[in-house]
């Protein structure tokens, strides 16, 4: 039997086809007689609105498209679930496009234009799609050096968040420092402020890139080729905690107990990082409070679409747990 129409509900009503959406909108214009037939017409006939055909009469589709890079990386669980604290509420509902996934960025970002998205967070490079005069509100959800000029921006002060990490190894008494470093922006920045802050202290840092997919397997490699390099390095710094964790791994797989033959520590404080078998020192980046802020500063942006550009960046805090220590003599 064929799904019935809003014009079997009108029929049915005996009332035209826009007064049975003025109903479906909830509008104080309709009589309580006229609304009363229409709801019965709906319950008799069973009848469900087309959310797509809604959201195309309607100015709003009450819709934000997210872009990520890699769902696989921790951070953006915590990311998503500050947006939802403060954009479902408000009536909207997230849709996440991966860029890991093979989707192209640019295709992504048109997607969410041509489905009418009401704004858009991007917690990635900012794709060409979203650089244009008609694009709807964005927030920048990370680090990232070439910004929109109207975008809002909230991110993380990884600098800052790798100088933490600097002074705690040099507190335990380390001089012989190595690091894993993450090859997107943020990385980078964490990977040149650690290495600096060291060498303020009259300390070189030895560095393995952990490439261009962020998993544990990367982070082992990385680890391995390090070590075999520089076996005298009784500290590593890896750039996200998913490296840091296939650093732990190899450690172990090459005999060397941590923290005793070496320390690590990782980057964003995700929720495998506080497990009581992995215990690892990191930097509590508050990806949940940049997905909370994000989200404010949209809603703010969708009802004051003139304000301007804020640009907010939230501290960071160390964490320490059982994977750093004073160094030992190997």
């Amino acid at each position: 039997m064929p799904r019935p129409t809003i014009y079997d509900v009108a029929h049915a009503a005996g009332v035209s086809k826009s007064l049975v959406s003025l109903v479906l909108r909830d509008s104080p214009r309709v009589s309580a007689a006229s609304r009363a037939r229409v709801e019965k017409a709906i319950l008799d006939l069973g009848y469900r609105p087309s959310r797509a055909a809604a959201d195309l009469a309607a100015t709003s589709t009450r819709t934000i498209g997210v872009l990520v890079d890699d769902y696989t990386n921790l951070w953006f669980v915590g990311l998503v679930r500050g947006l939802r604290e403060v954009l479902t509420p408000a009536g909207y509902r997230l849709s996440v496009a991966d860029a890991a996934t093979g989707v192209n960025a640019d295709d992504a970002a048109e997607g969410f234009l041509a489905a009418r998205a009401d704004g858009l967070v991007v917690a990635m490079h900012v794709p060409d799609a979203l650089r244009g005069a008609a694009v709807p509100p964005i927030v920048v959800a990370s680090t990232q050096a070439d910004l929109p000029p109207t975008a809002d921006a909230v991110a993380n002060d990884d600098a800052q968040g790798a100088e933490l990490v600097a002074a705690h190894l040099l507190d335990l008494g380390h001089t012989r420092v190595g690091q894993i470093v993450l090859t997107e922006e943020a990385g980078r920045i964490r990977a040149v402020s650690f290495a600096a802050a060291l060498r303020r202290a009259g300390i070189d840092v030895v560095s393995e890139v952990g490439g261009g997919a962020v998993s544990e397997a990367a982070g082992a490699a990385a680890m391995r080729r390090l070590m075999t390099l520089h076996p005298e390095v009784t500290a590593v710094f890896a750039g996200n905690d998913v490296l840091a964790l296939g650093a732990l791994g190899a450690a172990r797989g090459i005999g060397l107990h941590v923290p005793h033959d070496v320390s690590v520590v990782g980057y964003d404080n995700s929720a495998i990082a506080g497990a009581a078998l992995v215990a690892l020192t990191t930097v509590e980046n508050r990806s949940e409070d940049v997905g909370r802020e994000a989200g404010r500063l949209l809603l703010r942006r969708l009802h004051e679409p003139e304000h301007g550009a804020t640009r907010s960046v939230l501290a960071p805090a160390l964490v320490v747990r059982a994977t750093t220590a004073p160094p030992h003599p190997r």
